[in-house]
């Protein structure tokens, strides 16, 4: 209808209006739309620091038209897949039952098994990949886990969220929706209808999984010129999609109204490099990330303006996690395998899927054993780095009781500052996936020119959990359109008010 009608028009602006589906949301919507990008490791001070070092930059000069939340913290443990979550369905993984990308429910049964057996592990990372050729890879079904509930069929990421997202909700509303992430796991972002993306863009950041794990140095994220030129790529689908063509530049399609990707550039950088000092002083491959960063957002904002849009569009800068420590001084490794060897000896057989990074989830395959193997982590916590080991009832003030929860960790161990569960000749400086202040503390800037409040510091804690219904407050949608936000009563952010809308 819509291809139709634009073809009878006699005026091209009038066209190029309805290609960008100006029709499909409420006509006095504040904004048309909304583009997110998460800058992954992107912390509070990073922005800050980078504002106040490049006035003339493209960040600076969102900060002048936005409101800059400088204590946003994201959820808890702060990982890719939480962390993106929180953004765009404002649920905590009490909500939406994700806890990290690899993890375990004692509800499924194992990739390729019959399911007879209960409890499988669910690796949705690049260890689902199919082998295939070129950028857009695809999962690989039977490296999923299977649901015995459901014809014994794999479960697909998408269909592991409880919950609706921005995605979702947007094109219920008959609006067009894009996204653009790292992994073809990342189609979680469809939500559980399996259709809220219209244009999904999902190249793997690793070369092929099976090669790099015999050559994890030849990897796009083991060299930051690599890692730019894949942000890089990324970012052409966002200008295609800016000026009404599909992410590869193939056809016509409307701008979304809901849209955006991730960028690895800077958490590659503070990986490799890390910080100059405590006070985060960024080293010099750190800064060449953050330029490099701020010259894709100068390119989103120039094509906005080209085509008309900027006033029309909010843009989000935040990010799913920091990484920590940002203090090199305070960087200490511990080998994985010891947390395993002190599980296994308090309650040998007991461990089903340990999952670490700056703290650890661990499942167990029977419940019973979690009082004895949580007693033996809290006995070696100064050899394992523990801050705090989380279980039973102090478990559940903060999630689902893991004994009412298939997907709930039976343990949660929390690391002191600067501790990363890896091999100690790992070659990394900084790592995410915690709960500490260095990897929950990000940035978060919303930028409009039609924002009342432009200019101002928000000193007081948000979550990102509430930018979701805040896009679609913008968009002139229901908040509460999303189930999650309606369950834990998120709220918008703070001093988003409008000046002139539609």
């Amino acid at each position: 209808m819509k291809k139709i009608f634009c073809a009878a028009l006699a005026g091209l602006s009038a066209c190029i209006a309805t290609l960008a589906g100006a029709a499909s949301l409420p006509a006095n919507a504040p904004a048309r739309h909304a583009l997110l990008i998460s800058v992954d490791g992107l912390h509070g001070s990073d922005l800050t620091y980078y504002i106040e070092a490049h006035p003339h930059s493209t960040l600076a000069a969102l900060a002048r038209q936005g409101i800059d939340y400088g204590h946003a913290r994201t959820v808890g443990p702060a990982d890719s897949f939480p962390g993106l979550l929180a953004l765009i369905t404002g649920g905590t993984p009490a909500a939406t039952g994700v806890y990290y990308d690899v993890t375990y429910d004692r509800s499924l049964s194992p990739a390729g098994g019959d399911c007879h057996q209960r409890g499988a592990a669910v690796p949705y990372n690049e260890a689902i990949d199919a082998t295939t050729a070129g950028m857009q890879d695809t999962i690989d079904p039977a490296r999923l886990p299977r649901d015995p509930r459901d014809g014994c069929r794999p479960v697909y990421p998408h269909a592991y969220l409880r919950v609706n997202t921005v995605f979702e909700a947007v094109r219920a509303a008959g609006g067009y929706t894009a996204w653009t992430d790292k992994h073809p796991a990342y189609e979680l972002v469809q939500g559980p209808s399996g259709h809220g993306v219209d244009d999904l863009f999902l190249p793997e950041i690793g070369a092929n999984y099976e090669a790099r794990q015999t050559a994890p140095a030849k990897g796009i994220t083991a060299s930051l010129a690599r890692t730019e030129a894949y942000d890089d790529m990324k970012a052409r689908a966002v200008v295609n999609e800016i000026d009404g063509l599909t992410h590869d530049g193939a056809r016509r399609a409307p701008v979304p109204n809901m849209f955006g990707l991730n960028l690895q550039s800077v958490n590659v950088a503070q990986k490799l490099y890390g910080y100059r000092d405590a006070d985060g002083a960024p080293t010099p491959g750190l800064t060449q990330a953050l330029d490099h960063t701020d010259r894709i957002l100068g390119r989103f904002v120039t094509a906005l303006r080209r085509r008309g849009l900027r006033d029309d569009t909010l843009i989000v800068v935040t990010a799913k996690h920091g990484n920590g420590p940002i203090n090199p001084a305070l960087l200490h490794k511990i080998d994985r395998d010891e947390l395993a060897k002190v599980i296994d000896a308090a309650a040998p057989g007991a461990l089903a899927q340990l999952t670490v990074d700056s703290g650890a989830l661990i499942w167990l395959r029977a419940a019973s054993a979690t009082a004895q193997v949580a007693a033996a982590l809290r006995a070696h916590a100064a050899a394992l780095g523990i801050a705090d080991v989380l279980s039973g009832a102090r478990l559940a003030m903060r999630f689902p009781s893991p004994q009412h929860d298939s997907r709930t960790p039976d343990i949660i161990v929390m690391a002191h500052a600067g501790v990363i569960y890896t091999k100690p000749a790992d070659g990394k400086r900084m790592e995410h996936g915690g709960f500490g202040n260095d990897d929950r503390h990000v940035a978060l800037l919303l930028s409009s020119p039609r924002l009342a409040h432009a200019g101002r510091l928000v000193t007081y804690p948000v979550s990102t959990t509430q930018v979701a219904p805040t896009m679609l407050a913008a968009l002139g949608l229901q908040p509460t359109a999303l189930k999650a936000v309606a369950l834990e009563n998120t709220p918008t952010l703070p001093l988003v008010d409008w000046l002139r809308p539609h």
